[in-house]
């Protein structure tokens, strides 16, 4: 259990409280625990300088201000910030602790990022040649693709949810359980059977334990650096490149969502959106010049 430092201490009304009572409500508990870590050292960057201070008078000026300044060093942090701030305030309205969500009228953060970049099958290849079949660091490339999950997912998956030719196992999204049942194509049997070890979770460290969330990720990248790819080539990016190839392959948002377990139809659409612009493309030049 984590301790609040200085809880005994904290004055009503300020952002100590409010923060204190986030990281106890349904709005922070239900979070994944690495997303929960994440807001957290976001929120403690803030208390460290703003904690004792009254949550009512904070003014969009005071945020405009805030933000300026970190946003002026990195918008990445200050966008980040900014979201923190926007649930703090949102709940502090509705916790009464102020009447007013300065948040509402605080100018926002223009910041334009690409998000995890997708492996290519180019960096497909080039892995699978540097890292032969059964070795631990290609089983797991392997399952990512075929199962299309996220990383904390990946990271537990065990023998327990191989059941009738199906991988079917329960995942977190935006706070609710969602079943996904992916049926084991007789390629990703192959790669099953290239298991070598008895341990319950299919993928483990050489000394047969768990691996973290965060450890399999540098893992990842580390074993990409070896086999020679691009910088950035993450586990997420191996989640986008399952998308892209079942998009590709003519799956539609509903297909592709019944195996990743995405909520977001948007998320999703723009990866089929992407696969039917280039059908268009081919079709648009082949009826202009011919199949060449």
């Amino acid at each position: 259990m984590i301790h609040e430092v200085g809880a005994s201490k904290t004055v009503p009304g300020s952002f100590d409280a409010l923060i204190a009572q986030y990281y106890k409500s349904s709005a922070f508990t239900t979070l994944e625990r690495s997303t929960q870590s994440t807001y957290r050292n976001q929120i403690e960057q803030f208390r460290k300088d703003h904690g004792p201070k009254p949550v009512s008078a904070l003014k969009a000026k005071h945020v405009d201000a805030l933000l300026g300044a970190v946003a002026a060093k990195s918008t990445a942090q200050a966008h980040k910030l900014r979201k923190r701030l926007a649930t703090l305030m949102r709940l502090a309205v509705k916790w009464e602790f102020t009447t007013e969500n300065p948040m509402l009228h605080a100018e926002r953060i223009k910041h334009k990022t690409k998000g995890y970049e997708p492996w290519t099958e180019d960096d497909i290849a080039k892995f699978y040649s540097h890292w032969p079949q059964g070795t631990s660091q290609r089983i797991a490339v392997e399952i990512l693709l075929f199962t299309g999950l996220r990383r904390s997912d990946v990271v537990r998956l065990g023998r327990q949810h191989i059941q009738n030719d199906r991988i079917v196992t329960k995942i977190k999204k935006s706070g609710d359980m969602v079943e996904v049942s992916i049926p084991i194509h007789a390629s990703f049997r192959q790669v099953l059977d290239t298991i070598t070890h008895n341990h319950l979770n299919l993928i483990v460290t050489a000394y047969g334990s768990a691996r973290s969330d965060k450890a399999f990720t540098n893992w990842i990248i580390e074993a990409a650096r070896e086999a020679g790819l691009p910088p950035h080539r993450s586990p997420h990016g191996l989640r986008k490149a399952a998308c892209i190839r079942l998009a590709q392959a003519g799956c539609s948002a509903l297909e592709i969502m019944s195996i990743t377990g995405h909520k977001n139809l948007a998320e999703v659409e723009t990866y089929v959106r992407e696969a039917n612009k280039m059908k268009l493309a081919d079709n648009a030049i082949a009826k202009a010049y011919g199949i060449a």
